[in-house]
């Protein structure tokens, strides 16, 4: 199973995540989150990033011009979208870039139906759990509401998943959902401090899910 972790401020971290064999960074260009990266480092040394991680760009209601000009300066691999963008939002940037567009879970929410106006425009789904605002909870949501569906799509599972849900993720590996499963999606569960991440944390749980 891969393995995408979000938030990132630090660019040694970076670098010690490719070296882990992480295949997915997150660096959320959201200013109202504690981790927005502009606050901690400038495009340029994002852009100097080398090796197999795929850098991720994080976007919230962001205007379409804004996230290719960020995604050019900083030489992003994918672009996520965490707002209410609409079907044809998604469509502009998925023309330019491989689009993930994230869903925020909630019981009883009718998942197929949320999804179903995306499904030919964006490249791949996140699901997240639902909160007061926007980007993360630190809180999952309950995984069983995605059993037994047919997603159609790769997506990324994340909400509050932390270094003790590997059993959790292995029975949730044998759902028939599951062939759609690309990623897990980790974040502040594995944080020193926001932003700062547990890098031995983040390596034993990489180790762990690697065979799922």
């Amino acid at each position: 199973m891969r393995t995408k972790v979000c938030g990132m401020t630090d660019i040694e971290q970076v670098q010690q995540l490719n070296d882990i064999g992480v295949e997915f960074c997150g660096f959320i260009f959201y200013p109202k989150s504690p981790r927005y990266v502009f606050r901690h480092m400038p495009a340029s040394s994002i852009k100097k990033v080398r090796g197999k991680i795929n850098k991720v760009g994080v976007f919230v209601n962001e205007h379409e011009e804004e996230i290719l000009k960020t995604v050019d300066d900083c030489g992003l691999y994918l672009v996520q979208l965490h707002g209410d963008e609409t079907p044809k939002q998604c469509e502009k940037i998925s023309d330019y870039i491989t689009t993930i567009k994230a869903f925020r879970l909630s019981e009883g929410d009718n998942i197929m139906w949320k999804i179903k106006d995306y499904i030919d425009v964006v490249d791949m789904f996140l699901f997240d759990t639902e909160g007061a605002g926007y980007g993360g909870t630190g809180k999952k949501f309950n995984w069983d509401v995605l059993k037994g569906l047919n997603i159609g799509k790769p997506f990324f599972l994340s909400g509050g998943i932390q270094p003790s849900d590997v059993e959790q993720l292995q029975a949730f590996s044998k759902d028939i959902v599951a062939k759609d499963l690309f990623s897990v999606d980790i974040n502040s569960k594995f944080e020193i401090s926001p932003g700062i991440k547990d890098i031995n944390s983040v390596e034993k749980f990489v180790n762990n899910v690697k065979n799922i």
